[in-house]
């Protein structure tokens, strides 16, 4: 099988790519000018690299060449952080729609099925969430569903939505493509995947704001409180990126079953507010360290003004219904937050972790 894997070089690209290039019956042509986390690919012969964006120069009659040939295209390339999302936004909006059209125009062109990542942001905020007092108790009010949930962004001066406006417009252009042109699609979308290698540390390897996993481990590692934005009510279930390519090597395998369909890939069971998220990881360091004090690591409040700056809102819970994907691809996750936790935040130590005597955290 040929595979064509745009961003392959990022935390989920080089998880598929672990995963992929094990098994001799897959080639693959990857774009990513990151090669960072792919280092042990790039003498594989079944990999041939092009370190560069689908943007650069002569980058898109390259990409379809290699469609032509391929049998699945992958498209993992965005920018995807939150703190982008309302102070880059032109550059948000053009990286997750305008720079993919040409791309999905290839792949409708030749007629390759495309496996195209998407977002849970989609969804945006729940219906719950605009009812008086924010009551879950009917889960039709915030349940996510593929096929018929709505979905229902803020005001567009809070330019938090640019992210998940462009990605569900690329979701609106690749289904009128299938529809139009019968070009097979698979539209996955994402719930919070967490694992080695999944952000960069402020001060090691990237500057900025990085996801919250990233910003609660640059805090637990400098010796710095962990900051909830606007009390840490917001609520996310965390799946393992293991099972989350599991899922994507059952697509490759079953096709007749992951064609024109939209999944929903997140562990229902690991649903956490991101108060509960950063008491949980100052055990778990706690655990890691041996060094019980983390048990007590100082957590304060901060606005999302303050953190994001203006035009940020959030959404308020995502509970994935993933039935879909275990009844078409036999898929359930089973890793239970814990062990997410630990494996990720372990691996951050390995590799991230400053001598603590240098920020006065040892007596």
């Amino acid at each position: 099988m040929r595979l064509v894997i745009l961003g392959c070089g990022g935390f989920i690209g080089s998880h598929l790519l672990d995963r992929l290039l094990v098994d001799d019956r897959f080639e693959i042509d990857g774009w990513d000018p990151d090669v960072r986390k792919i280092e042990a690919h790039l003498n594989n012969p079944r990999l041939r690299l092009r370190r560069s964006t689908i943007r650069a120069p002569g980058a898109l009659e390259d990409i379809e060449a290699a469609i032509a040939r391929a049998d699945v295209v992958l498209n993992l390339a965005a920018i995807c952080n939150p703190a982008d999302y309302n102070k880059r936004p032109l550059a948000v909006i053009n990286a997750n729609l305008f720079d993919l059209h040409p791309i999905i125009e290839l792949c409708s062109a030749h007629r390759r099925w495309l496996i195209s990542f998407s977002t849970s942001e989609v969804y945006g905020r729940t219906i719950a969430s605009y009812l008086p007092a924010n009551k879950y108790d009917d889960p039709a009010l915030y349940e996510l569903r593929e096929d018929d949930t709505p979905l229902i962004m803020g005001p567009i001066r809070n330019q938090r939505w640019t992210y998940a406006c462009a990605k569900q417009m690329t979701e609106r252009l690749i289904y009128a493509h299938h529809a139009e042109h019968e070009m097979p699609f698979t539209i996955i979308r994402p719930l919070n995947f967490f694992g080695p290698k999944m952000d960069y540390i402020p001060g090691r390897d990237g500057e900025g704001v990085p996801r919250v996993l990233a910003c609660f481990m640059t805090a637990l590692m400098d010796g710095k409180p962990l900051q909830l934005v606007d009390g840490g009510q917001a609520r996310r279930t965390i799946i393992s990126i293991h099972e989350a390519i599991d899922a994507i090597m059952l697509m490759l395998e079953r096709p007749e079953k992951a064609q024109n369909n939209i999944f929903n890939i997140g562990n229902r069971n690991n649903e956490v507010t991101m108060a509960e998220l950063a008491d949980a990881m100052r055990r778990t360091y706690a655990v890691i360290t041996g060094s019980p004090r983390y048990n007590d690591h100082p957590i304060v409040h901060v606005s999302a003004l303050d953190f994001y700056g203006t035009g940020y809102e959030d959404c308020d819970r995502r509970m994935p219904d993933t039935s879909k994907a275990e009844r078409l691809l036999g898929w359930r996750p089973k890793r239970p937050l814990s062990e997410v936790l630990l494996e990720t935040m372990t691996y951050y130590h390995q590799h991230y972790a400053r001598d603590e005597r240098t920020h006065g955290l040892q007596p």
